[in-house]
Parts: C-alpha cells; sequence; structure tokens
C-alpha cells in the first residue's frame, strides 16, 4: 500500500455505499415530474389513439362517466363512427374524441376569470370550477366541442387527461381501460417514452389542424372524413358522433 494513499475504514465503506444506493432508490420511485426536473425537462403530456386497433366498444367513454360522475347527455370523451365507401366496398371506422389538450389554446385565451388555464407543470389544460362563471366563451372557442357546462356545477367542464390520476403516476382512465390499447398516454418531452417514439416514427394526424391550436392528442390511422367534405359522385359519408342534439365540429 502507498504511504500516501488515504485510508478509508469499514464504517465509511457502509456509509457511502448506503449513500449511494439510497440516491439510486430514490431516482427509481421519483414521479415522471421529478425525474424530468432532474434531468431539467419539462413534461409535456400528450396522447396518441391508433385508431386502426379502436373496436368502438366505448369502454372508454364509459370509464370517463364513471371516473367524473359526468351528468347524463354530456360526455368528456366519446367515440364516433365514420361510414363511408360505394356499394358494395363501404367501410366503418372509429375515431375516439376528448378535449385536444392543446399547446395554444384558444379556450384559454377567452376566459375572462382565468378558470380556464394551462398547467406550467405538464402542459395539461384544466378548468378551476370554484371561478368559472359559465359564460360559454371557451365553448364557442374549442375547435374541438370538447367543452360542456356541467348541469350540476354549472361550470365549464372538459377532459384534463384524469388530472388527479396522472400526478399519482397512473395513466388516464381511458387508457386503462381501452381494450384494444388504442390509447397511449406519456411525456412528449421524454424521448425514451411511447408516445414520443410513435410521434416520431408514425405518420400521425391531429383534427382541424387549420385552426393553429397545436393539439397534443395524435391520431394514427384515423380516417378524416366528414359529411360536409365535398361530395364524391356515388360516395356515401355518415359520420355519426353518438352526441344526441349535436353535430361534428
Amino acid at each position: 500500500m502507498k504511504a500516501n494513499a488515504p485510508s478509508i475504514s469499514r464504517r465509511d465503506l457502509v456509509e457511502n455505499f448506503g449513500k449511494g444506493a439510497a440516491i439510486v432508490a430514490a431516482t427509481a420511485v421519483l414521479p415522471r415530474q421529478a425525474k424530468a426536473a432532474v434531468t431539467n425537462r419539462p413534461v409535456h403530456y400528450a396522447m396518441v389513439i391508433d385508431a386502426r386497433k379502436c373496436t368502438g366498444c366505448h369502454a372508454c367513454s364509459i370509464a370517463c362517466k364513471t371516473e367524473f360522475e359526468v351528468p347524463l347527455g354530456v360526455h368528456r370523451s366519446w367515440v364516433e363512427y365514420v361510414e363511408k365507401g360505394t356499394y358494395p366496398n363501404v367501410s366503418r371506422s372509429f375515431l375516439p374524441r376528448l378535449c385536444n389538450q392543446c399547446s395554444e389554446p384558444d379556450c384559454v385565451d377567452v376566459c375572462p376569470t382565468g378558470a380556464t388555464y394551462k398547467r406550467k407543470e405538464d402542459g395539461i389544460v384544466v378548468v378551476d370550477a370554484d371561478i368559472c362563471i359559465g359564460c360559454k366563451y371557451c365553448m364557442q372557442a374549442c375547435p374541438y366541442d370538447a367543452r360542456f357546462i356541467n348541469p350540476t356545477t354549472g361550470a365549464a367542464d372538459k377532459c384534463d387527461f384524469c388530472l388527479h390520476r396522472v400526478v399519482k403516476g397512473l395513466e388516464p382512465s381511458c387508457v386503462n381501460t381501452c381494450i384494444g390499447r388504442a390509447r397511449i398516454f406519456g411525456d412528449l418531452n421524454d424521448p425514451n417514452s411511447e408516445v414520443a417514439k410513435l410521434v416520431a416514427t408514425e405518420p400521425v394526424t391531429v383534427l382541424r389542424q387549420e385552426m393553429g391550436t397545436k393539439p397534443n392528442v395524435f391520431y394514427i390511422g384515423a380516417d378524416h372524413a366528414d359529411e360536409s367534405d365535398t361530395p364524391v359522385h356515388g360516395q356515401y359519408i355518415r359520420v355519426d358522433v353518438n352526441r344526441p342534439g349535436l353535430e361534428r365540429r
């Protein structure tokens, strides 16, 4: 042993090892937000919906209604049916819908009380029912018709990616319930997350891109056909929004 080499006791070795193990263990159980903070990368939650896997079973809609006790006649999440073709070559596809959690949401800009705002922690757009005055400005501004006035609270309501679950490290209820695993949720800023990989490698689309709100709900294989499209001779198109009294937006 060299004369100038520092002496390390067994106790020092054990203590240092314990500190290292504690750091590793703490890192393993950190929530997503804390992990992002460690890497200086903000969290940006998004959802990818693979319409090719959707069976139109409405399990997502039912799970959402159950999770939030959504009153009859209004929806945070719903599934549209798209039928089109020329006999005998016709098809039916399904288009799950929800708040698009836009990066530049019009609903936030028009809210006079600040009840609708975008969380800095993760980019989720939420509604504070305690200060919402039910003016419906946000409903008119939303290009996706994803908002409604909750008849129980009198405040604007919509999907918030199941924020109460997400902050606990759980997936949104609709994602957890989907039998075909058509919905994938995660941090878009994490290059190792499944959503980030899908958006980077798959030909994803968004709804109403022309509105410029930059949605964070992405679709794979979605049929964007609409009854208002320029009619093609002999082409049959029917869209059932499955929301009584409402037209598609």
